[in-house]
């Protein structure tokens, strides 16, 4: 763990449910500090696991989405991904996802990376997973909830739509970033063309 320092885990004292909203749950704990010994109460999300998926095409695109978000009441051009179900595991939750929300489908899911999305309050993972060979092989099937527009946007744009905040989700640069460090580590500085 970083810094290794004198920071302490603290106890939980009391834990239990507040509220059920169905995408996430509302659980109550209160915890001492072992610094100061002052227990205080804290409000904590309990969601499923999310995936994003990095899928390229054979011709060095990524299939993007474009979407209405409720949250900030605009649309999104983002990376697919969603949650992942009870009893399925992350990669086949990847390789649903992209195929649900794109209709494409590619190479076996690479584990990218793994963030903490809100520590915070939040108790869930995002982990980022990377589709070689991504082709369309049936139209989109997005939920009822989701409208979803299929964007192919090359490569070698992507950085350019981060900086001019056409791309600005969080937990996508983040995928972002799993894919470049991807690249440097393994390919010795690029997948393009996969």
């Amino acid at each position: 763990m970083a810094g290794g320092g004198a920071v302490r885990r603290w106890p939980t004292l009391e834990s239990g449910p507040v509220a059920d909203h169905g995408i996430f749950g509302v659980q109550q704990v209160r915890r001492r500090s072992p610094r100061t010994g002052v227990a205080r109460t804290y409000q904590v999300l309990h969601m499923p696991d999310w995936v994003n998926v990095v899928a390229l095409t054979g011709d060095g695109e990524m299939v993007l989405v474009e979407q209405y978000r409720h949250g900030i009441d605009r649309l999104t051009l983002e990376i697919p991904g969603g949650a992942v179900d009870a009893g399925e595991a992350p990669a086949d939750a990847a390789a649903r996802e992209l195929r649900e929300e794109t209709g494409f489908a590619g190479d076996p899911p690479v584990l990218l990376g793994r963030v903490s999305p809100n520590p915070a309050i939040q108790t869930n993972a995002c982990t980022t997973w990377l589709i070689r060979r991504a082709r369309r092989v049936a139209a989109p099937q997005p939920d009822e909830g989701e409208d979803l527009a299929v964007r192919l946007v090359p490569r070698s744009e992507i950085d350019a739509l981060v900086a001019a905040g056409d791309v600005d989700h969080a937990l996508v640069i983040a995928a972002f970033y799993w894919l470049e460090r991807y690249e440097r580590r393994v390919a010795g500085g690029s997948i393009g063309g996969l």
